[in-house]
C-alpha cells in the first residue's frame, strides 16, 4: 500500500483519487473548493479543504510523507505552478503534474515536477491510434477483471528464462512482449528461452488479482 496526495479535484483528479483508493492505497485528496471535497470524502482516506499555493498549509497536512503527489490543477496556470514549486521546496521526490500546454510543461519541469501528463492530449492520441489501427487489445475491456500492465522484472526473475519462471501456471498471466533497453528493441510474443535482464520491461496480460501480486513482488 502506498500513500498518495491528489491536489485538484476536477474530473481527472477526482477519478484518479477514487481509483487509487479502490486499489487499496491511502489517498489524501485536496482542493480549495469545499463542495468538491465533500463529493469525494467518502471515497478516499482523507479529503481536506486547503489552498495548495500556501506552503504552510501543505506542510501541516504532512504532505512530505507521501510516496507520490499528483497536481491535477488545470484551471489556473499560476496555481498549478505555485503548488508545484511549493511541493518541490518541501522535497517531494515523486511529483506528477498536469500540463495544459507545452509551455506549461516546460515550466513545471524546471520547478521540480518529475513527471508531466497531458490527460486530454494523451486520451486523444490513444483514441486516434485505436481508430487508425484497431486490434484485439481494443476488446480487452469486455473481459471483466483483466488488464495489461508494464512491469520491471522482480529481482528473483532476473537471469531466468520465461520457461523457468512458468508464469502461466504460477500466476495465470502471459508475457505478451518485452521492451529491451540494452540493446534497445521490442520483442513481441517472446519464446520460453528469453532470459530476463534488469533493464527489461515485461508487458503482461492477466487477471487483475494476479497482476497485483506481481506488482507487489516487484515493489
Amino acid at each position: 500500500m502506498k500513500q498518495f496526495a491528489i491536489i485538484g479535484l476536477g474530473n481527472f483528479g477526482m477519478y484518479l483519487a477514487m481509483h487509487l483508493y479502490e486499489k487499496g492505497h491511502e489517498v489524501l485528496a485536496i482542493d480549495k473548493r469545499s463542495d468538491l471535497v465533500q463529493d469525494v470524502k467518502d471515497h478516499v482516506s482523507q479529503a481536506v479543504v486547503a489552498d495548495a499555493t500556501d506552503i504552510r498549509a501543505l506542510e501541516s497536512l504532512g504532505i512530505g510523507d507521501m510516496d507520490t503527489v499528483v497536481v491535477c490543477i488545470g484551471s489556473s496556470l499560476s496555481h498549478s505552478i505555485l503548488t508545484t514549486l511549493n511541493l518541490n521546496d518541501i522535497g517531494i521526490h515523486h511529483l506528477y503534474a498536469k500540463a495544459t500546454s507545452d509551455a506549461h510543461a516546460r515550466i513545471l519541469r524546471k520547478i521540480g515536477a518529475t513527471e508531466i501528463f497531458f490527460p486530454e492530449k494523451d486520451q486523444a492520441i490513444a483514441l486516434g491510434e485505436r481508430l487508425h489501427n484497431p486490434n484485439i487489445l481494443d476488446y480487452l475491456p469486455f473481459i471483466e477483471d483483466y488488464s495489461m500492465i508494464q512491469l520491471a522484472p522482480p529481482r528473483d526473475f532476473i537471469g531466468k528464462t520465461l520457461k523457468d519462471l512458468n508464469l502461466i501456471n504460477r500466476y495465470g498471466v502471459q508475457v505478451v512482449a518485452i521492451k529491451e533497453l540494452v540493446p534497445e528493441r521490442f520483442q513481441m510474443i517472446p519464446t520460453g528461452q528469453f532470459m530476463l535482464k534488469d533493464s527489461d520491461i515485461m508487458i503482461i496480460l492477466g487477471p487483475n488479482d494476479a497482476l497485483d501480486k506481481l506488482r507487489e513482488k516487484g515493489s
